[in-house]
């Protein structure tokens, strides 16, 4: 008998899938929108009035938005690995491949969560370096 190397076959509930895939996209858009508008609440006092923010907080806000986010995607990646994990024959990632709409879902959650969590990584070291409203010039 030959042995023949083929898929699992086990089943991931869909809801894994889409989270896997579709939580990191999500909170990739939801932070960078809510940076977007806590730097515009931030910053509008500045421009109009000078001075400082009339907001002290916000910065600490936009920490605690990023990490609880980037918290998220680490999850979603999280998701993503094990799902791959149980339907993949494949030994590592670099030999991975996609077969059937499942397996591809879930490597795809792996991909998308891996760039999108690296660039929120860039875009939360300016928070700890530069002032709020200086970031956005």
């Amino acid at each position: 008998m030959a042995n023949e190397v083929t898929n699992r076959t086990d089943h991931v509930a869909p809801v894994r899938l889409w989270f896997g895939v579709a939580a990191s996209a999500a909170a990739w858009f939801a932070l960078g929108l809510t940076d977007i508008l806590l730097t515009w609440a931030a910053c509008l006092h500045r421009e109009q009035l000078g001075g400082a923010s009339g907001h002290p907080g916000i910065l600490l806000l936009t920490v605690v938005i990023t990490i609880v986010l980037f918290a998220t995607i680490v999850a979603s990646g999280t998701v993503s690995y094990r799902n791959w994990r149980r339907l993949s024959a494949d030994a590592d990632l670099e030999s991975a491949e996609g077969r059937g709409r499942e397996e591809f879902m879930a490597l795809l959650g792996v991909f998308v969560s891996l760039t999108l969590g690296f660039s929120v990584i860039w875009l939360a070291l300016p928070l700890f370096i530069l002032d709020l409203c200086v970031r956005t010039r």
